[in-house]
């Protein structure tokens, strides 16, 4: 890919991305972290690789603004046709269509050639880890999420079998569960280095909010006693 071809599909890019959670920086992560996968990989077109990785998110738009839609599905079908009308050929097209609509973890969709199983772990892995994190809280603040739910004891729920979203439930439901879920050797060995981080700070915050809780609802209460008996 020469830096014509290159600067195009960034334009493309940048004029799509506007989710903080998935803004330009997570699409130039995942590219790096595409290229360092595929160093480890054979037959690799790179051609299709890395405009896969530009054009993967610019269907998150319409997801955002119609939750019923898949910006995997919508994105693809933009990539295909921005690729069809500034002349590439149509077996490109697809080739680049197919890696982005498999990007997204669906067991009836999953990618099939290297290079969508490529993009897959690289953006997996952006939600890997300490990137991760702060990707989710970035998230969970802009649609005004919470941190945790509380349950009907007073105690702060860990999220395991909230209904409610949250970023406790966020991470037990997806974050928690992702170390597993690559195609690549590379991608499951940086996850697992990854991974020790998102636990202790899940463990530490889950731990702090909840003492918290726990000291201050008896404080509270003995306070509330002792004034009732003094009346």
């Amino acid at each position: 890919m020469n830096k014509e071809t290159y600067c195009l599909l960034e334009n493309c890019m940048l004029c799509c991305m506007e989710d903080s959670a998935h803004d330009k920086e997570h699409i130039y992560r995942v590219l790096y972290n595409a290229l360092e996968i595929a160093k480890t990989e054979n037959n690799v077109n790179y051609d299709v690789l890395i405009a896969a990785c530009l054009l993967h998110d610019i269907g998150r738009k319409e997801q955002f603004e119609n939750p019923v839609l898949d910006h995997a599905i919508v994105g693809s079908e933009k990539a295909y046709q921005f690729l069809l009308a500034h002349g590439f050929e149509m077996s490109y097209a697809e080739q680049v269509k197919q890696c982005i609509k498999t990007h997204r973890y669906r067991k009836n969709n999953l990618p099939q050639s290297i290079e969508a199983k490529i993009l897959f772990d690289a953006d997996k892995l952006d939600v890997a880890g300490a990137i991760g994190i702060a990707r989710t809280l970035l998230y969970k603040g802009s649609v005004s999420e919470p941190l945790y739910s509380v349950m009907p004891n007073g105690s702060v729920s860990t999220g395991e079998n909230d209904i409610m979203p949250s970023f406790f439930q966020e991470y037990k439901y997806k974050l928690e569960n992702l170390y597993s879920n690559f195609y690549t050797e590379k991608a499951t060995t940086i996850a697992k280095e990854r991974q020790q981080i998102a636990m202790e700070f899940y463990n530490s915050l889950y731990q702090e909010v909840n003492l918290s809780y726990q000291n201050g609802t008896n404080e509270l209460n003995n306070l509330l006693e002792s004034e009732d008996g003094l009346n």
